[in-house]
């Protein structure tokens, strides 16, 4: 017995470097995924590469008829939704907020923001209909607290905690869980390259050198903390947050002194 055996979960962005780490994961614990994407190529080829019980659904997580695909495509292929973790998101260039684009702002908060509202509007009445089931919310360290140049990141990530919060209580009484993670500075090509409209990539200006644990988050380190809190293990937690940075939140680690 796997953890998710007879379980379908539906990942956003499901192809990245975090996303395509929580659907390979969830498939090897007996999951049905379904791997939700605007990346056709690279979404059929995760597909086939997992073989049976994964599938690929084109989503844009700003559509709401996209989103219908979805859920219609998780149902009909393995007759139930019962996990959804959104994952997509985009970062901003970063700019101060006085030069920062009006459409970068609505393009980022629009992703990551708006598509989380449009996802859970969208899987609340299948994972009502599955008799229960689980959310989980990605936001990240910036959503806990101001990042200079960063303002449509830091805005859509604050917000996505109190969606959060705001669907636990609505969604209690249902049987569905929702939860927020918050991973720091992880390994994937989300801070290996810059944003779009951007030259420098956030892995560039950082150096985990000074914190408690002083190395890169890799995704496989989300990826255990998601599991979990999908599985029935947490079955008595909603509404909470869960920060995964190595220690960056905490500030500088005090240094050993030479003997």
């Amino acid at each position: 017995m796997h953890r998710f055996d007879d379980r379908t979960v539906l990942v956003t962005g499901g192809t990245g470097g975090q996303g395509s780490s929580h659907v390979r994961a969830f498939h090897a614990e007996g999951a049905n995924v379904v791997i939700g994407d605007i990346d056709t190529a690279r979404g059929v080829a995760l597909a086939d590469e997992l073989g049976a019980r994964a599938v690929f659904t084109r989503l844009d997580v700003t559509d709401e008829g996209s989103w219908a695909a979805a859920v219609l495509t998780a149902e009909s292929a393995f007759g139930t939704l019962d996990v959804l973790v959104n994952n997509a998101g985009v970062q901003n260039p970063p700019a101060p907020i006085e030069t920062t684009d009006p459409a970068v702002w609505s393009r980022v908060l629009g992703i990551n923001l708006t598509g989380t509202f449009l996802g859970i509007r969208a899987a609340a009445p299948a994972l009502r209909r599955a008799a229960g089931g689980v959310i989980v919310n990605v936001a990240s360290t910036m959503g806990l607290g101001g990042t200079a140049h960063y303002a449509p990141y830091v805005a859509s990530k604050w917000a996505v905690r109190g969606l959060t919060q705001t669907a636990a209580l609505e969604l209690g009484r249902d049987g569905i869980r929702v939860n927020t993670i918050h991973p720091g500075v992880i390994a994937t090509p989300f801070i290996h390259e810059p944003a779009a409209g951007a030259t420098t990539a956030i892995a560039d200006v950082y150096s985990p050198e000074p914190f408690a644990v002083p190395r890169l988050g890799e995704p496989t380190d989300v990826t255990r903390l998601l599991l979990f809190l999908a599985s029935a293990e947490a079955s008595f937690i909603t509404g909470s947050e869960y920060v995964i940075d190595g220690g960056l939140l905490l500030g500088p680690a005090l240094q050993r002194s030479a003997a």
